[in-house]
């Protein structure tokens, strides 16, 4: 950032001496406008000598995916994008046949069990009994009267959710890929963390009366932020940086006054 063209220097009024047309040595004020002094870079100083850098909502070691970061006065728009609650969504890949400690395909085997008498068909009425829970719970912590207009307003722009501290909640899922023992979910979701996400596909594989690890977890999107939004490694560089932040400001803007309004 000291590197990059610093904008131009701050102008100030000043009165001038300056020879008088009428010569003999008389003098009067101009008034010129010059540099303010304080703003050179000899007097002062590296224009950034530290860069605060907050964290949005964190991702565990073996998840990957969209991470949101503040950056100076960023920080506080982060704040105001956690209290919106927003959904974030997830690709979640799971495999049948075995069972872990940490519910990951990494962890250590517990045990080993079958699965050909798993079906598509049968894993989506799961999905559907997961989601019809999870729905009675995010109307429970909304802490909206559902018979009043307001509700109907907020559920017809996709606005209803807890506005406070609730426990994990799906708000949609949905089966993206089947092919024993592999398959792999899409998952909306609030307030989760990603080992309640691996949990859930440990108990998924339960339900189907067997037993499932899972294999990945990949945000995909977090509130208005999606994978397009993202910097892969190679582009972490200033101008890449500055980019991205000039490209999101407007979509986190009207997010802010459309859910906080």
């Amino acid at each position: 950032l000291n590197a990059a063209p610093e904008r131009a220097p701050r102008q100030r009024v000043r009165f001038l001496p300056n020879p008088a047309p009428r010569g003999g040595g008389a003098v009067e004020l101009v008034a010129a406008s010059v540099p303010v002094l304080a703003d050179h870079p000899l007097v002062r100083g590296p224009r950034f000598r530290k860069l605060k850098i907050g964290a949005g909502h964190r991702l565990d070691v073996k998840a990957s995916g969209v991470f949101v970061l503040g950056i100076g006065h960023g920080n506080k728009l982060l704040s105001d994008l956690y209290n919106c609650h927003l959904t974030k969504v997830y690709t979640v890949g799971g495999l049948f046949g075995k069972a872990t400690d940490d519910f990951s395909d990494t962890g250590n085997l517990i045990e080993k069990t079958t699965f050909d008498h798993i079906t598509r068909e049968k894993l989506e009425r799961i999905l559907a009994v997961i989601q019809g829970t999870n729905q009675k719970a995010l109307l429970m912590y909304s802490n909206i009267d559902m018979k009043t207009q307001e509700a109907y307003e907020l559920a017809v722009k996709g606005l209803l959710r807890p506005m406070g501290k609730s426990p994990p909640i799906i708000t949609a899922i949905r089966c993206l890929q089947f092919a024993l023992p592999e398959f792999q979910l899409e998952i909306h979701c609030l307030h989760e963390t990603q080992q309640y996400l691996r949990k859930v596909v440990h108990e998924i594989g339960l339900e189907l009366k067997s037993s499932a690890v899972c294999t990945q977890v990949r945000r995909t999107r977090d509130g208005v932020f999606t994978v397009d939004d993202a910097l892969p490694r190679t582009q972490w560089n200033l101008q890449s940086i500055q980019e991205a932040i000039r490209n999101c400001q407007l979509k986190v803007e009207t997010e802010l006054e459309k859910t906080l309004a």
